[in-house]
């Protein structure tokens, strides 16, 4: 897969990301994309579920963007050949969620705002490719910049 898909994905997950700070939540997106999907023709491959970080707008505290990226996904047996890609590098709960479907790629729009468990990841033999995006990163500067009290919760502070 070419950096150029990984770009491309990641435009639809910070769609997600600004859809979220919109409705006054946490500004992270994800999607799963099925890359097969180029295979028969389908350009860029084929997202087959989007999600949001939905902590605020619900309450609830496991509703982070992956975790509705997986739930919107709904029962699959194709896990293992889908890519997740998310705005801001995955924690321990969403990390554990790829780990445990094994999908063997993670797309991470930037990690300099939170470091997230890359390593854990890693070292169950998933692929992860940082983007460093400049979107992803001015999103998650603006979160704690004007809501920091709301990042503090998020990241468990």
């Amino acid at each position: 897969m070419s950096s150029s898909l990984y770009n491309l994905w990641m435009t639809a997950a910070i769609d997600q990301a600004k859809k979220s700070w919109d409705e006054g939540g946490i500004p992270i997106g994800s999607v799963l994309v099925s890359p097969k999907a180029e295979a028969i023709g389908n350009i860029g491959g084929s997202i087959v579920a989007r999600g949001h970080n939905e902590r605020v707008q619900t309450g609830d505290p496991t509703a982070h963007a992956e975790m509705v990226a997986v739930r919107n996904a709904g029962r699959r047996r194709d896990w293992k050949d889908l890519v997740l890609v998310s705005t801001l590098s995955p924690c321990s709960m969403c990390a554990g969620t790829a780990i445990l479907y094994k999908i063997p790629v993670v797309v991470i729009g930037e990690n300099r705002t939170f470091q997230g468990a890359e390593d854990w990841m890693a070292r169950n033999g998933i692929e992860l490719h940082v983007l460093t995006d400049t979107r992803a990163i001015a999103l998650m500067e603006r979160l704690q910049k004007e809501r920091a009290e709301l990042w503090a919760e998020d990241i468990g502070e």
